[in-house]
Order: C-alpha cells, then sequence, then structure tokens
C-alpha cells in the first residue's frame, strides 16, 4: 500500500460523490485527474503493464480484486429445516407425534396404532425431502450459472498500449476500462474521455432519468450502472466489495441475510435501471417495480379448480352429514322413540342387553317376550335424549370431513412442483435457462413469438459479401486494382475510425479456422473488410487515437449511424456510416470512377437505391453507406441534423447475416402449433422481407400488401393519434396481420407487445413471447408473459429483465421451450384426470358406505396406500412424462379454455362410472357372488370382502393410471410407455408393494390374504380398465355439455385468496386435526363405548318383514337377528369395534 499514492479508503470516500461533488473532491485531494492516475500509478494512453505480474498482484492487495464473494450456499439441512417451517407441515407433525403417543399408549391395538402417525411422519419427510432439494437443486443451478457468466464475461481494457479484452475479475485498480453502448459497469471509475456519454443509475440511486457525464459535469462512474448512450474511457478506482455495488451487496448479506443471487435480483427487485418506452419513441418513462407479471395460465386455472373442487367436496360432506343425521334421528326418535330396553340372561346365563322397536308400550314389550318365554328381563321405557348422543353426532362430524378430505386432490401440489422441476432441469440441456418457474408452462401457451433477426434468427456472423465501389457493384472482395487506392484509403479511415475502438478482429490461431470478432458484430465486418482490402485498421488507429476526435455522434436507433470528427490543419473532417436509405440522403456527392468526387442527383439517387440498394437488400444483406465531409467553416456541432449533412458517399456495401439452417423448419414447427412468429427488426423493409421469406415467416412469394410489413415509422403512425397517444382500437386493426416490423425501435417492440397483450379481439387472450438482447429491450422483455434473453449476445440489463435464457441464442430453443410448456401443462392434466377419478369414486364410496353401515368401506391405513399412490407415485409418474413433437401438432390451450378438458370431463366420468360400478357390487353382492365367509362390516378385523374391495380398488388405480398418460382421447395409451422409466418403475413397484401388503400386511393393513382365485378376479377387473377405457374413446366428447367448465374462468382477488388458503392450509389441516380427534376419541369414556354397543345392537335388531322397511336402517332376516351374538354393554372398552373413519 505504500507504493501508491492513495489508500483505498481514500478511494472509497472518492467514489461516494456525484457531480460537481465529485469534481471537487478530486481537486482538493488529487488536483485532477492526472493527478488521481499518477497517485495510482495508471497511465490513460498506455495503460497498465499487463505483462508485470508483481504490480497487479500488488493492486490486488492493496485495492482488493474485483469480484464479491456470494454468501456461501446454505447447507442441506438448512434448507430441509426452512421447508418444515411451513404451518400446514407443523400441524401435521404435531398430529403425528399425538397420534404414535395416544396410538401406543391408550388405543386398544398398541402393535398397530402407532402406523398410521407414523406414515404421517414418513409423507412429512417425504415432502420436506422434495422441496429441500428443488431448493438446493434451483439455488445450485443459479449459482452455477452465475459464475459461468462471470467466468465468461469481459471488459475491453488498454494494457501495454493495447486494447484487449480480459475477464472482469482480472480488473484492477488503475485498469483503463473501454466502455460502449449496453455495457455494464463491472466497477467504480472516473471518467477520462468520451463522446455523449449517459449512464442510468438506477439500480444503485433510484434516479430514473439517464445522468449525462464528462469531465466538467459528473465523471464519477459507479459500478452496476449501464451505458445507455455513447462511449468513454474511465480508470478503475474501486472494486469488488469496495465498489459502491459492492458496498450494498455487503449491506444486503451482512444486515438482512439474504443471497444476493440472480434469482432474488430477478424477482425482487425490478428495479433495474430500464425505463418503458413512451408509444412515439421519445424519451423513455420509468418503470415501475412490480413485484411479479400476472399470474400464469396454469396458476390461474389451479386456482379456479381448487375452489370448484373446494365447493363440490363441502357439498359432498354436508349430504353426508345430513344423511347420517337424519338416519339417526329416525332411528332414534321416530321408528324407536316408545322403543323397550329389555336386558335378560340367554341359555348360557349370559347378560344380553336388547332394544325392541315392534312393541310401543311396556304391555306390548312385556307380551311379546313373554310369549318368546324370555325369561328374568327387565323392561325399561326409552327417555328419548340421552347426552351420550353427542359423542356419536361428533363421529358423524367426521365422517363427513373425511369426505371432504377424500375429495381434495392433495397430490396436485406436489405434482406442478415435481412437473416443474423436472422440466427446468431438462430444459437446461436444451439450452434454455429457466429463471421463473412459472414461465416454463406460461410458454406452453404462447400464441405469438416477437423474435428479433440478428443471432435469433440468424447466426450473427456478419461478412461483408457486396460493395459498391466508384459505380461499379462488385459480389466478392474486390481485388487491389478495382479500387483506387484514395478511395480504399478512405473507406479504411472511416471505418477504422468512425468504430468503437473495442471492436476489432483478431486473427485465426489455426490455418482454416475464421478470424474471432470481437465487439460489435457489423462493425468488425467492415474491419474484416478493411484487412482484405489491404487496409491495416490497426495501424490507423495508433495514428488516431480516441484522445484526438474533437467530436462523436455515437450511433443509437434513432439516429441510424455514427460520426466521428477529427481536426485538420484545414478545418475538421467527419467520417459518417450507417443504414444506407438513411445516409445516403445526407449526400451530396458521390466518389465517381476517377476516384473524385461528383455530384449526386436525384437520378443517381434514385438508380443507387433500386439498382444497389435495394438488389443487395432483397438478397436478404444489411446495407451500410460509408462517407465523409470536409468542414471548413463554422458549425455548431450540437446540432447534429445541420452538421451530419453535405456528405459524399465513399462506398455501400451489403453484410451478409446468414439465416440459421434450422429456423426454417422451427417457424414451420410454430405455425403447426398455432404460435404466430413475428420479425421485429432494425433492418429495412426489403431486406426484413427476404429475410421473413427464407425463415418461413412469409409464405414464398407473398410481397406484403401494406399489412403483413410495415416499418417503424409506419406502425407508429397507425397505431397513434395526432397527439401521439397509443390507441388500442387502431392497433388492433394492425397487428392481427402484422409479421414483420422493419427499422423498428425497442419502443415499437414494446407497443406490439403490450398492445397484442391487452388487445381483447381475440376470443382468448393472447399469450406473448418476446426476445431481447439489448439493455433498451428490457421494457418489452418485462413486459411479454414470457421474456428470452440472448446469452450470448445480451447484455446483463436484457438477461435481469427475462424470463428465460437462451444459452445458444438460438430460434430453435424458444420451439423447445415451447415443447416443454406444453409438456408442463399436459403433466399436469393428466395428473388430474388420474386423481379426480379416484376421488370422485372414494368420495361417493365413502358417502353410500357411510350411509348404509355407518362408516367408509376403505379403512384408514388402507387409505394411506391409496393416498400415497395418488399423490406422490401418481404425479411422480405422470409429472416426468417426456415431451414429444406430436405436442406441437395441436393449437394453444388459451387462458379461457378449461383445464378440465371435455375429454379428460368425459374420461373421469366414465372410468369413474365403471369403478363405483364394480366397487357397488362387490360392497352388497360381494359376499354371494364370491363365495365369501362373511361380511366386512360384520367383522372388526380384517376380513376377505374388506380384502377384495381393497385390491380390485388398488388395481384399477394402476390400469387407470395407464389410461391417463393420453389426455386427448388418443387410444394406444402404451405409446412412448418405455421412454418414461420412472412410469414403468412406479407402476411395477406399485403392483409388487400391494401383493405384499395384501399377502403380509395383516391386522396393520386390515387385508387378509387372497387366493389365485380372487387373486385373478382383482387383477382381471382392473385389466378391465385399459377395455373400459378403449370403449370411453370411441365415446364422442360432444355428449359432455360445453358449459361444464372446470378451472377456466377468471378469478378475483377474494376468490384467489380463498382458494390459496382452502387449497394449500385450511383441507391439510381439516384432514390432519380429524386424525388428532380420533386417536382422543379412541380414548373416551367407558359409557361412549356403551352407548355404542347399544346404539348397534338397536340397529340390528330392528324386525326384518317384507313390507314397511325404512332404507336408513340395517336389512336382515328374522334368522340373523336371532342368531346374532349381541354383546353385553358392560364388556370392556377394548373389545369394542375399530374405529374406521379415519382417513
Amino acid at each position: 500500500m505504500a507504493d501508491f499514492g492513495v489508500k483505498v479508503g481514500e478511494l472509497r470516500a472518492l467514489m461516494e460523490n456525484r457531480g460537481k461533488e465529485g469534481i471537487s473532491a478530486i481537486e482538493n485531494k488529487f488536483g485532477n485527474i492526472e493527478g488521481l492516475l499518477k497517485a495510482i500509478k495508471a497511465n490513460a494512453t498506455e495503460g497498465l503493464n499487463g505483462n508485470d505480474n508483481a504490480d497487479l498482484d500488488a493492486r490486488k492487495q492493496a485495492f482488493g480484486i474485483n469480484f464479491i464473494p456470494p454468501k456461501p450456499p446454505k447447507p442441506f439441512w438448512v434448507l430441509m429445516w426452512e421447508a418444515a417451517q411451513d404451518v400446514t407441515l407443523i400441524i401435521l407433525m404435531v398430529a403425528a407425534i399425538i397420534s404414535i403417543v395416544l396410538g401406543m399408549t391408550v388405543e386398544e391395538d398398541k402393535k398397530t396404532s402407532w402406523i398410521e402417525g407414523a406414515a404421517i411422519l414418513i409423507s412429512i419427510c417425504v415432502v420436506i425431502f422434495v422441496t429441500a432439494g428443488n431448493d438446493w437443486s434451483k439455488e445450485r443451478q443459479f449459482r452455477s450459472l452465475q459464475t459461468k457468466l462471470d467466468e465468461d464475461q469481459k471488459m475491453p481494457v488498454i494494457r501495454n498500449g493495447e486494447s484487449q479484452e480480459i475477464f472482469t475479475k482480472d480488473i484492477v485498480v488503475g485498469d483503463i476500462l473501454q466502455l460502449g453502448y449496453g455495457d455494464i459497469l463491472p466497477a467504480d471509475g472516473i471518467y477520462i474521455t468520451g463522446n455523449d456519454l449517459s449512464i442510468d443509475e438506477s439500480t444503485l440511486t433510484g434516479e430514473t432519468d439517464h445522468i449525462k457525464k464528462s469531465l466538467t459535469r459528473d465523471p464519477m462512474l459507479l459500478s452496476g450502472t449501464s451505458v445507455m448512450e455513447g462511449t468513454c474511457k474511465m480508470v478503475v478506482t474501486a472494486v469488488g466489495p469496495n465498489s459502491q455495488a459492492g458496498i450494498i451487496v455487503s449491506l444486503i448479506e451482512g444486515e438482512e441475510g439474504e443471497d444476493f443471487t440472480e434469482e432474488s435480483e430477478s424477482e425482487d427487485d425490478d428495479d433495474d435501471g430500464e425505463g418503458v418506452p413512451v408509444a412515439n419513441g421519445n424519451k423513455p418513462k420509468a418503470v415501475k417495480p412490480s413485484n411479479k407479471k400476472e399470474k400464469s395460465v396454469l396458476q390461474g386455472k389451479l386456482t379456479r379448480l381448487a375452489i370448484q373442487i373446494g365447493y363440490f367436496g363441502t357439498a359432498a360432506a354436508v349430504l353426508t352429514i345430513f344423511v347420517l343425521v337424519i338416519k339417526f334421528c329416525a332411528s332414534n326418535f321416530i321408528v324407536g322413540k316408545n322403543a323397550c330396553l329389555v336386558t335378560y340372561n340367554d341359555a348360557s346365563n349370559n347378560v344380553v342387553n336388547e332394544w325392541s322397536h315392534s312393541s310401543h308400550t311396556l304391555e306390548q314389550c312385556q307380551q311379546e317376550y313373554n310369549t318368546n318365554n324370555v325369561t328374568n328381563h327387565v323392561i325399561q321405557k326409552f327417555k328419548g335424549w340421552e347426552k351420550e348422543y353427542v359423542s356419536e353426532l361428533l363421529e358423524f362430524f367426521i365422517i363427513g370431513v373425511t369426505v371432504l378430505v377424500v375429495a381434495v386432490p392433495e397430490g396436485l401440489p406436489l405434482a406442478v412442483t415435481i412437473s416443474l422441476a423436472y422440466s427446468v432441469r431438462k430444459m437446461m440441456a436444451d439450452n434454455n435457462l429457466v429463471r421463473h418457474l412459472d414461465a416454463c408452462e406460461t410458454m406452453g401457451n404462447a400464441t405469438a413469438i416477437c423474435s428479433d433477426k440478428t443471432g435469433t434468427l440468424t447466426t450473427n456472423r456478419m461478412t461483408v459479401v457486396q460493395s459498391f465501389f466508384q459505380g461499379k457493384l462488385i459480389k466478392h472482395t474486390p481485388s487491389s486494382n478495382m479500387v483506387d487506392a484514395s478511395v480504399r484509403e478512405a473507406f479504411c479511415n472511416s471505418v477504422a475510425i468512425n468504430s468503437n475502438y473495442a471492436s476489432k478482429v483478431i486473427p485465426a490461431k489455426m490455418v482454416g479456422n475464421l478470424p474471432s470478432h470481437i465487439g460489435n458484430k457489423t462493425e468488425c465486418a467492415l474491419l474484416q473488410f478493411c484487412e482484405e482490402l489491404g487496409g491495416g485498421y490497426e495501424e490507423i488507429r495508433k495514428v488516431h487515437t480516441e484522445e484526438t476526435f474533437f467530436k462523436v455522434y455515437t450511433f443509437n436507433s434513432k439516429r441510424k449511424c455514427m460520426a466521428t470528427v477529427l481536426k485538420t490543419p484545414t478545418g475538421y473532417r467527419l467520417y459518417a456510416k450507417g443504414a444506407a436509405e438513411v445516409l445516403l440522403r445526407k449526400c451530396d456527392y458521390i466518389l465517381s470512377e476517377d476516384g473524385n468526387p461528383t455530384k449526386l442527383t436525384s437520378q443517381t439517387y434514385d438508380r443507387l437505391v433500386a439498382e444497389v440498394i435495394e438488389t443487395m437488400a432483397g438478397e436478404a444483406l444489411r446495407t451500410i453507406c460509408v462517407a465523409y465531409r470536409d468542414i471548413t467553416g463554422e458549425v455548431d456541432w450540437n446540432d447534429e441534423d445541420s452538421t451530419i449533412k453535405h456528405l459524399t458517399c465513399i462506398s455501400i456495401v451489403g453484410i451478409e447475416d446468414p439465416v440459421r439452417p434450422e429456423v426454417p423448419d422451427a417457424i414451420k414447427s410454430c405455425q403447426r402449433a398455432g404460435v404466430c412468429v413475428r420479425m421485429v427488426t432494425g433492418d429495412n423493409l426489403i431486406t426484413a422481407r427476404s429475410i421473413a421469406r427464407k425463415c418461413g415467416i412469409l409464405p414464398p412469394g407473398e410481397e406484403g400488401d401494406g399489412k403483413n410489413i410495415l416499418e417503424g415509422s409506419t406502425f407508429r403512425g397507425l397505431v397513434h393519434d395526432d397527439d401521439g397517444t397509443f390507441n388500442q382500437d387502431k392497433f388492433d386493426v394492425v397487428w392481427v396481420s402484422l409479421r414483420v416490423l422493419a427499422r423498428s425501435s425497442p419502443a415499437d417492440k414494446y407497443t406490439l407487445v403490450t398492445g397484442i397483450i391487452n388487445s381483447k379481439l381475440s376470443k382468448n387472450r393472447e399469450v406473448v413471447a418476446v426476445t431481447g438482447d439489448g439493455t433498451n429491450d428490457a421494457p418489452a422483455l418485462k413486459a411479454a408473459d414470457v421474456g428470452f434473453a440472448m446469452g450470448i449476445a445480451g447484455t446483463e440489463v436484457a438477461k435481469n429483465a427475462s424470463d428465460i435464457i437462451l444459452t445458444d441464442d438460438n430460434f430453435t430453443s424458444i420451439v423447445k421451450a415451447v415443447m416443454w410448456g406444453r409438456n408442463v401443462y399436459d403433466s399436469i392434466s393428466k395428473f388430474l384426470q388420474f386423481q379426480l377419478t379416484v376421488n370422485v369414486v372414494a368420495v361417493m364410496l365413502c358417502f353410500i358406505g357411510s350411509c348404509a353401515h355407518g362408516a367408509s368401506p376403505l379403512r384408514a391405513v388402507p387409505m394411506l396406500w391409496v393416498n400415497l399412490i395418488m399423490d406422490t407415485f401418481a404425479s411422480l409418474a405422470l409429472a416426468t412424462e417426456p415431451p414429444t413433437t406430436d405436442l406441437l401438432n395441436r393449437k394453444p390451450y388459451g387462458r379461457t379454455k378449461p383445464l378440465i378438458s371435455r375429454t379428460m370431463l368425459k374420461n373421469i366420468v366414465g372410468h369413474s362410472f365403471f369403478q363405483l360400478t364394480i366397487m357397488l357390487v362387490i360392497l352388497f353382492y360381494g359376499k354371494p357372488l364370491f363365495d365369501l365367509e362373511e361380511w366386512s362390516y360384520d367383522q372388526k378385523g380384517p376380513s376377505t370382502h374388506g380384502t377384495l374391495m381393497f385390491n380390485t380398488f388398488v388395481f384399477m388405480q394402476i390400469f387407470n393410471e395407464i389410461n391417463s398418460r393420453k389426455v386427448h382421447g388418443e387410444r394406444n395409451v402404451f405409446s412412448g410407455i418405455f421412454n418414461n422409466y420412472i412410469f414403468v418403475a412406479v407402476v411395477i413397484g406399485t403392483m409388487f408393494v400391494q401383493v405384499l401388503i395384501i399377502q403380509y400386511g395383516g391386522f396393520a393393513f386390515s387385508s387378509k390374504g387372497l387366493d389365485w382365485k380372487l387373486w385373478l378376479v382383482s387383477v382381471g377387473i382392473g385389466f378391465a380398465e385399459l377395455i373400459w377405457g378403449q370403449v370411453i374413446a370411441s365415446i364422442p366428447k360432444s355428449i359432455i355439455p360445453t358449459g361444464f367448465r372446470f378451472g377456466s374462468q377468471p378469478v378475483s382477488a377474494d376468490e384467489a385468496n380463498q382458494a390459496r388458503l382452502l387449497w394449500m392450509r385450511s383441507l391439510k389441516r381439516v384432514q390432519h386435526q380429524i386424525r388428532v380427534a380420533n386417536a382422543f376419541k379412541q380414548a373416551g369414556h367407558e359409557r361412549h363405548r356403551r352407548l355404542s354397543l347399544l346404539a348397534e345392537a338397536s340397529c340390528r335388531s330392528l324386525p326384518s318383514t317384507d313390507s314397511g322397511q325404512h332404507w336408513w336402517t340395517n336389512k336382515r332376516t328374522d334368522s340373523e337377528s336371532k342368531n346374532r351374538d349381541y354383546k353385553s354393554a358392560h364388556q370392556p372398552l377394548l373389545e369394542g369395534r375399530e374405529d374406521d373413519t379415519r382417513v
């Protein structure tokens, strides 16, 4: 540190000043810029000595390195701990622990009662591991990307007197940086020299206006800010943690304890310094930071579906409770309101309690039992309401809520998470880096893509292939004798001087390889053309350094040209280059065949436009005009319109940027998929038309009728009122037929994107994707439903504003994103079709079984296994289906099309009908039909009847899972099944575990081993699901009324909050609280058990006659009633019937 004349703390303090304060601070401390350069031992012309490693190391030691160390990634256990903080999981854990404790201490079957609580804990662990694993993988991906971007990011600096690119992490204090349009400053520094430099400092200061920078106005340049216009050289004064951006990052990480990651920047900090251009293309207005874009298509539909399922489940639960209460009241207060309780000793001298409903008075009851020779009996008149009935009514409530819980597809959030995580990981291999997860599925619903041309549809490898010199159109590289030496010199001087000095051509290192282009691709093509003409641009630049420039008019989208002014002995020389049709209009002269300027007449101008510019443009070439002007008199240099005129045209060149060979097929795929591709380019109309034809955006031979191809100026005139206000109605007339927008500005792209999104012309609101690479593209990238930034050519501002980064800058990667997005949507649809079928059957079975027998036919632990099949395994199997090209053979779903399509609804209803019919037949007729020994509802333990129902139900779900692989009416449900090894493994694994549960599950799973005949029945009925699926596929979807819509309409804010609460919190909370209530209920008082047994005996002792039966009573024969071994009301609690109402 002693070797330098300033300390790191002093430089940090210096960079905290702005404007005039900064100038004063420099003057007070160093006297001037030269004094600052001397203090840090830097040279503005030669730069640092890149070969002196000792000096570079000393600078790093004294002032730090240009690297802000990221906060260490969170350990996996921390991510697990954070995932476990969810309120739902906390309630679930408490319920599980209580269930285990009570099951092992209080409940009757201590050996098996803990299983349910353990199963809950296992499910919690699965959820926590999946959530933490997803977060860990996502964070690792973004850190890997950020590291890759940091390692690949280079900046032009001057070292050893030459311009060279170095990695930003290698920049040290004292380096001389060369900044240009679109650059993000990698370090703090002081302005040395430059031209028209404007900086966007909103990321640091919040100031939305662009700040002009100069030595006399404000020389302070801050890291993290963006160059919006102009060029400059700056000396680095603070790097890494000592820079202003580094200080802010340290505060964020130190005080708030948050990661400063790519994800946090993109999702939480939308103030990236970009402005939204006004419609007329004037000065941008500030973008107000927004938390996020509109809810994605899938999110909106899932929210609506959650509300509808909540309504359905609530209605089913209320109806179940209502029926059970009515049955209870009718049995106890209508039919049996005068019933008698008879206590007597049977033949074995056992005490028996029996209800008599046939006798309505004590005398009739006495006479009945005397007639039946029942001795030693005691008869009591029933007294009506008993306080123990409260417990029985509570059990009815629990059964009803069980129906509600079964109705909700709890595995849907897991399916969505798995599908998105799987797709994002696979999309990375397809050159799509997804920064916002919802952009993945939103892209599947895209209806329009507004794409750049350069680098996306084309290769971005610029080459001059045609040129016009001295009245001759040359379609190859001119030889030395074809162009006069004076003309070559003028051309090479103009190109070498009037370009960003950071642009250069690096000769190929190996024979046969192409030279490397660094910097602006168009300028590099011109510089390489100079080399081919025999003019060395590097020698010219050594003579005319940037310090010798008198005035520079930098290129921008409005000016469409750039100019550099040099002072000469006789006055000034202005070199200019730009769009040929723009700059040629500013030319009064042109170099003739003898190399001397001649007057450019209107006839010559028209001939050049028709025979040169339009000919080149017709061959998809970008036309550039190179010109100069000698100035001797007084000029108002601030009036560029009066300065850049009266030019002399040196040459017109045609630059080729070939269309990527794979793009035409990709665009055909988009058009076949119902996605309209529009090209937005800065090229002229003829070039844009030619490129659009080659790409397939315009059909061959279509010349354009003034509607499908527009220039930016024409477009603005058509969609704005006279006062420059955007008019949506006028825009709706234009955008439908528009395919190519030429000579467009970033404001035109923003207007196009927002106009299409806000248009109500389409039945379904358009879903728009847009590509961008420049800083000024950021507003359009943010406004679009999905913004694609170029990973190679894109600026950091564009990447921060995007949803997806194309790591290869290739349009075909966008098509892959469409395919993956549709695959996500279809995967969720497949899972919904499967799970809603299971839920409908389970709800109806639970409802009918509870009303008929007072308990669900499927018991608690088997239902846990069914839920595991439905939730975890099904979501894993169906959400990981790989995409196929068939996804691009249909139109987008759109925003308003129901999530549950009519085909899906037909499948759900059809398979539910089949399964429910089978289950009810087994439930009510299974014993005689299959020659079983007992009914499941007559047994407190495992039964063959109950096991057969459970096994058949599971195998129907397994085979229906195969049916659910197709949701668009396809017949071949096995197509591509072996491409998804996860699906095959899940199906085989589920079958294997099911065999173990049935044969060896025993009391824990309420199962009893089946013989081969019943196994054949179960598997055969399950296999019949595949046959039934073919029957359903033959039924036209038109039988489903179009009014049946699920998950389609817009959702209000109140409904969204209600759905979120219902979807993510309340229902799961209720479900697990039921388990807690059941646990406490099992530890109830003895009189509760006595009442339950007495009520059961009462119900079963009703007389059975051919007439007068009530539908709410159990129907039995006289022999069954007499032979029934009724238990005494005084039997111990532990001998009571097992509760089956738990889910």
